[in-house]
């Protein structure tokens, strides 16, 4: 088990830098697949988190880990879709499992090139309210086979691409909460 913090530059506030904190784990990381765990607090309700989340997606996850830079949507209902729309081309980036508002999201697919590989997994959204402020987790277990290497080395790179978007996450609901 690998465990590392990824301190990441959000965006500029009020003319300061501002990081966002995001602690993330390889979990498990084999051939056949891997399991990663990010989390993050802010002082942003679970509504408001839960909001930005599924209704503001398109707001806040990083264009550069999107097809075409297109209209990014959640139909948040079992069976929904977390999809990509641009001009003729659209895009099921994962398909909505489970839906329980404000508190947990479940969706599964292949994220980016996991997809063109024929791997699934399940990425799990958990936002909790403790006493500090409130807790978002994301959880990404993948499974599959992918030669000639396998899934062990690209279970660090997703990761820190799955800490940017949690990240960038984090920061939308701080500076829109007012934080």
């Amino acid at each position: 088990m690998h465990t590392f913090r990824v301190s990441l530059f959000a965006s500029f506030i009020s003319g300061l830098i501002f990081t966002t904190a995001v602690t993330a784990e390889v979990r498990h990381a084999a051939d056949d697949g891997f399991v990663i765990s990010n989390k993050a607090m802010t002082n942003a309700s679970p509504q408001e988190v839960w909001q930005a989340l599924t209704g503001q997606v398109d707001e806040w996850w990083p264009k550069d880990h999107t097809w075409w830079r297109g209209t990014l949507s959640i139909d948040t209902q079992a069976g929904g879709c977390f999809c990509e729309q641009h001009n003729d081309n659209s895009a099921t980036h994962m398909h909505i499992s489970q839906v329980a508002p404000p508190h947990k999201l479940v969706m599964t697919g292949g994220l980016g090139p996991l997809q063109a590989m024929g791997v699934n997994g399940a990425l799990v959204w958990s936002i909790t309210k403790k006493e500090a402020g409130t807790e978002v987790a994301l959880t990404y277990r993948v499974h599959g086979y992918a030669p000639p290497d396998g899934l062990t080395t690209l279970a660090p790179v997703v990761d820190q691409v799955q800490a940017q978007q949690l990240a960038s996450l984090i920061h939308f609901v701080t500076s829109d909460s007012g934080e």
